[in-house]
């Protein structure tokens, strides 16, 4: 009976139906987070800690900035392994080898055992020849350039430090002498308190916006990078029935960790502890289907915002979330 072909096939509809509402409960959970977006340069480097958020920030898992670190190999890497046996002379070592055993193999041998050292003697003074001939020439080519490239400080930036001339006076010692650290003054953009109150607002008409699926004003306030992220988002929600309520956002903590200037494009990161009723509910009944829709809830979130040099208007480039 079991074998039956009615009977194979109700199995497989049965796990069909129970894996389909499996997928639908896992895609029925509230807004995805993680970290999405771009920080120019920066995008795969951790932003500075701050008293907000200490710990280092997660890496950014979706954006659309290439990144060059991992795409360029190494140079090191590239070179092929040196030796005899990988060169040359291994393979004129394995060529005689195995000629001797084909030899052998077809009933010619290697001519006796005094024809085996003949030829061992031979391959001995062939390689030695050889080693000495690829030495000779190894030590008369030039030394190739480092693999390393400028120096790089922690940003991931070629270095513009000046030099340190302390030592040629008595001072401290030569600055290649000390390790590399972040610049002096990580906010290379003077942000003050005005440009600070912006980010504060921006957490809220954002998390407004995405709330009340408002495509026009999430355009303003973001990259078309991000409101690509964010729409994608929207539209997952839109499938599954469900709707994303945010209320009652208010920052609690934030501080600027780093700003910098990339050509015309500046660039500012700050760390923001807020709170938030979120919750997801049922697009046709209301109900809650996640989340809690009475107390708010506590997050902490790095937020990179971009804008042209002379501009005041800011957008949203990134999302991070903070490590615990």
């Amino acid at each position: 009976m079991f074998a039956s072909r009615s009977f194979r096939f109700t199995s497989l509809m049965a796990c069909l139906v129970v894996a389909f509402s499996f997928v639908a409960v896992g895609d029925a959970e509230a807004r995805k987070g993680g970290s999405f977006g771009s920080r120019g340069m920066n995008t795969f480097n951790s932003p500075a800690p701050t008293q907000t958020a200490p710990g280092p920030a997660a890496p950014i898992q979706r954006t659309m900035t290439p990144n060059q670190q991992q795409a360029a190999p190494s140079a090191q890497a590239a070179q092929p392994r040196g030796g005899f046996m990988n060169g040359f002379g291994g393979s004129l070592m394995r060529g005689l080898m195995l000629g001797g055993l084909f030899g052998l193999l077809l009933g010619g041998g290697f001519g006796g055992l005094g024809g085996i050292f003949a030829m061992l003697a031979q391959i001995a003074i062939i390689g030695g020849v050889i080693w000495l001939a690829m030495r000779f020439f190894r030590s008369r080519s030039p030394q190739p350039a480092s693999a390393g490239g400028p120096d790089v400080g922690a940003y991931g930036r070629q270095s513009t430090a000046k030099p340190d001339f302390g030592g040629m006076f008595g001072g401290a010692g030569a600055s290649a002498a000390r390790p590399a650290a972040r610049p002096a003054n990580p906010n290379q953009l003077d942000i003050g308190m005005e440009d600070l109150q912006k980010f504060e607002s921006m957490l809220t008409r954002v998390q407004a916006a995405f709330a009340s699926e408002n495509y026009a004003a999430l355009r303003v306030l973001t990259t078309p990078e991000v409101m690509g992220y964010l729409s994608e988002e929207l539209a997952t929600n839109a499938t599954n029935g469900v709707k994303n309520q945010v209320s009652d956002v208010a920052l609690l903590q934030g501080d600027l960790s780093e700003s910098w200037r990339e050509g015309q494009v500046e660039y500012a990161t700050v760390a923001m502890r807020y709170a938030a009723i979120d919750y997801m509910i049922d697009r046709a009944t209301g109900s809650v289907v996640e989340g809690d829709a009475e107390n708010p809830e506590e997050s902490t979130e790095i937020w990179t915002f971009v804008r042209n040099r002379g501009d005041s208007d800011w957008r949203l480039s990134a999302i991070q979330e903070a490590s615990n």
